[in-house]
């Protein structure tokens, strides 16, 4: 019969081709970022370690690239499965161009950073906190539009980060979601440790994609072939 359904094809096999999605990306997840992860757990909460921490989340931006793409091109069908394949593909094809939004992103929030830690020292007044605050904030959420811009289109570096920015006033809602699930990603660290986050990680990233949605489609309709 044609309407007869094959192996593969119901609820439950998609249901299981996710879980088994994203178990797979939360183990190449951690693997990618693991020495960055150690570097994280063993280093004192000091301001002096900012530079330093900046360095181990370089690991960070290539590997949820890897994921958001994985993650968005995921097929549903048990039999078609080839996450550990497309998660390794897509990091060695994105990571140039993840590393020229994602290094000068985390080169920006460090000097952001330094200057909050410093304030007092520097004998600059308390009230610059709120702009740097406010430009850290939208480097960090700009940032993040780049990555996944970057991780699921092909755009030059600097066409990437103008549309990064661009959505960030077109797409409040992408805007909002984004900063509601960086304000919770920090809670989680502050109460726990990037350890138990780590553990959280393709949840996370699954996340990201589906408050990015609308952008993604917007960028899908006006600026793709």
């Amino acid at each position: 019969m044609s309407g007869r359904r094959e192996f593969g094809d119901g609820p439950l096999s998609r249901a299981a081709a996710a879980v088994h999605t994203l178990l797979v990306v939360e183990l190449l997840l951690l693997l990618s970022v693991l020495p960055g992860l150690a570097a994280l757990v063993l280093l004192d909460r000091d301001s002096s370690n900012l530079p330093l921490v900046a360095v181990a989340l370089l690991p960070l931006g290539p590997a949820v690239s890897a994921a958001l793409h994985t993650l968005r091109h995921q097929r549903p069908d048990l039999t078609e499965l080839r996450p550990a394949a497309a998660f390794r593909r897509a990091y060695r094809t994105n990571l140039t161009g993840v590393l020229r939004v994602w290094a000068p992103t985390l080169l920006w929030l460090t000097v952001i950073a330094v200057n909050l830690a410093h304030l007092t020292a520097a004998g600059v007044p308390g009230w610059w906190a709120v702009p740097l605050l406010v430009v850290g904030a939208g480097v960090l959420l700009a940032g993040v539009n780049a990555l996944v811009i970057v991780s699921l289109f092909t755009f030059r570096t600097r066409d990437a980060l103008r549309l990064a920015v661009y959505f960030l006033v077109r797409r409040p809602g992408v805007t909002a979601g984004n900063a509601v699930l960086l304000a919770a990603t920090a809670g989680v660290t502050a109460v726990f440790s990037e350890a138990v986050l780590a553990l959280l990680a393709s949840l996370l990233v699954l996340a990201l994609l589906r408050i990015g949605d609308p952008m993604i489609d917007s960028i899908r309709a006006e600026f793709t072939a």
